[in-house]
């Protein structure tokens, strides 16, 4: 794996973020984790020990991805945070309940792209972005969900070409995990879309450390230009998006 001295993480407080920094921080990475929980990061701190700093913080923040870049200078970053989704088909949906990934999941990759772009990274920085296997097929009970994780397949693209037009050097990946219960759906929503289709939960559950691998993996071939913007993660593993 390429060293980066310095990796951020943003909700690193659970699931998949967690997983990522705990990885990341193994492979000798300080890593700086953003979560709104202060209480679960120094949980995450008590474990990882002195190569993890914890952040308390909105993610979705533009002033703290400008300050935390600035500061801290990564040579990674991990744009992992999301809301869990209102469980209920459109016609039980309000508007507030069905856009809530716009204004956590799309927001927050948004300010931190737009500040990767804009201090900017060094050149060989690898900014990955979590969308979601939903943003290829749907997601029926979650609202927004599906919509705003298509969205962040969007901004990774329009970040790529940005970093391209100006020879910045910064790779912009994206990662679409299936639907699992340590992800933006949680145990709830996958047992709902289980039960919708009629097949087992074990049909929907990968585990976080998947992920972890997932993130390690990309980070390993980045540098390879040729190497895919876009990856779909299941239990059988990483596949670039066709």
């Amino acid at each position: 794996m390429p060293t980066f001295q310095t990796a951020v993480v943003t909700g690193a407080s659970r699931g998949f973020g967690r997983a990522v920094a705990a990885a990341l921080a193994a492979a000798g990475t300080n890593v700086v984790g953003i979560a709104r929980d202060e209480q679960e990061l120094r949980v995450v701190r008590d474990e990882l020990g002195e190569g993890f700093t914890p952040v308390a913080a909105d993610a979705t923040s533009e002033a703290l991805a400008q300050d935390v870049i600035g500061g801290y200078r990564p040579g990674l970053l991990v744009l992992n945070a999301g809301a869990v989704p209102h469980m209920a088909p459109v016609q039980e949906q309000t508007w507030e309940t069905f856009s809530r990934h716009w204004h956590v999941d799309t927001r927050h990759v948004f300010a931190w792209t737009r500040a990767a772009l804009r201090e900017p990274l060094a050149p060989g920085s690898v900014v990955v972005a979590m969308s979601s296997g939903a943003a290829l097929g749907g997601s029926p009970l979650s609202g927004g969900y599906a919509g705003a994780k298509a969205a962040i397949r969007h901004i990774r693209g329009y970040a790529a070409d940005e970093s391209e037009r100006a020879g910045l050097g910064i790779r912009f990946v994206t990662l679409l995990p299936q639907l699992t219960p340590f992800g933006g759906v949680g145990s709830v929503g996958v047992a709902g879309y289980a039960a919708r289709q009629g097949v087992d939960r074990a049909t929907f559950v990968e585990g976080p450390e998947q992920v972890a691998k997932a993130v390690v993996e990309v980070v390993e071939i980045a540098a390879d230009p040729g190497s895919a913007p876009e990856y779909q993660v299941s239990g059988a593993g990483m596949h670039p998006v066709s």
